[in-house]
């Protein structure tokens, strides 16, 4: 990082509703160790009505650098835009609230930014969790079973990457490649950073850039949560006119599946073959037998290295985290074109249900 002139960086933050983690990640923004950086930190609030907006107010008075400004939309890719049109600093770097940020973290960014010259930074998947089913989500997080082949699940890679969680880029990248896409609701980073590889850039991962995230403490939350990611990946494709990875389209394929197969033997016990009912009912029993007999190895290997009370409960987070993608893709392959074109009342729905 040049020594010779102070680096002016604005942190940008999407939020709402965040009351459980806001105070803890204020203080780590704040205490964050900058050397030659000049900060100012940008928050775009939801409206949210959790009590986190009086806390944002409170930081906002006790530290000079932070503006809170409104996000009406309350969607990610909105929050993001409204503070990057509004930041001051060369070199913009995205936080969310749902984190914690290592103290170096900015400083970090800033100096893998400049020694790699990549278009866009960031650090591995980090993940801290309180209670078990919040334990067991993350553990199942870091595996290649539940969350694909990423190269953010591994704390260890350096290299360039498809995305990265977060991301640091210089304004002037932005400025380029063009804003997050506001049709998105969730996966606005990943379609970004397609947008960046599409164009010949680089995205690159650093084990060097630290960061925590706190994952779901709970299945509904969960399953909320994936669901959303299985839609708006398919909202990409569709943009994008490419599957980025085929592994996207397992999930939701392997569901369908398992739901045609059952209605198949049903036709074919009406229709007066037991032959053919048999052989439905079979291929549906050896899809489901595949599947857990897949599960177990990565439930195995998580129980060894964490401990073995997580094996009982790791299967059915391995289902939560499949189940809930597939549903959200299958749904979102209905999703007429023409809601992604323009907007109308069914969009409306969708985004809120996704939100």
């Amino acid at each position: 990082m040049p020594q010779s002139q102070a680096v002016h960086v604005s942190v940008v933050v999407p939020c709402r509703n965040e009351i459980r983690h806001i105070r803890a990640f204020l203080d780590s923004v704040f205490s964050q160790e900058l050397g030659g950086i000049d900060m100012e930190v940008l928050i775009a609030d939801g409206m949210s009505d959790d009590g986190t907006r009086p806390v944002l107010g409170e930081y906002e008075k006790r530290f000079a650098t932070l503006r809170v400004i409104d996000n009406p939309e309350q969607i990610v890719s909105t929050a993001l835009n409204r503070a990057i049109r509004e930041a001051q600093g060369e070199i913009i770097i995205r936080m969310d609230a749902h984190t914690l940020y290592a103290p170096d973290y900015v400083r970090s960014c800033v100096e893998v930014l400049h020694e790699t010259k990549a278009d866009n930074v960031g650090g591995p998947a980090l993940t801290r969790a309180n209670g078990y089913i919040a334990q067991t989500i993350a553990h199942a997080y870091h595996t290649s079973f539940a969350r694909g082949g990423a190269k953010f699940h591994d704390s260890r890679y350096e290299g360039s990457v498809a995305t990265v969680p977060y991301g640091c880029w210089r304004k002037s990248t932005l400025e380029r490649i063009g804003e997050f896409d506001e049709r998105l609701v969730r996966s606005e980073d990943f379609e970004l950073n397609l947008r960046i590889v599409s164009c010949g850039g680089t995205v690159w991962q650093s084990p060097k850039i630290t960061s925590w995230y706190w994952p779901r403490s709970s299945l509904s939350g969960l399953f909320g949560q994936n669901f959303q990611y299985g839609f708006w990946k398919v909202a990409i494709i569709r943009k994008h006119r490419r599957i980025t990875s085929w592994g996207n389209l397992v999930p939701g394929s392997s569901v369908l599946a398992g739901a045609i197969l059952p209605m198949f033997a049903v036709g074919a016990s009406l229709g007066g073959s037991a032959w053919w009912r048999k052989i439905f009912l079979d291929e549906w029993l050896a899809l489901v037998g595949v599947y857990f007999i897949a599960s177990l190895p990565s439930a195995f290997s998580v129980a060894m290295r964490k401990g073995w009370k997580f094996l009982p409960f790791m299967p059915v987070v391995f289902a939560v985290y499949h189940l809930s993608y597939a549903f959200g893709s299958l749904l979102a392959f209905l999703y007429r074109p023409a809601a992604w074109d323009r907007p109308n009342r069914a969009r409306k729905i969708l985004s809120a249900i996704t939100r």
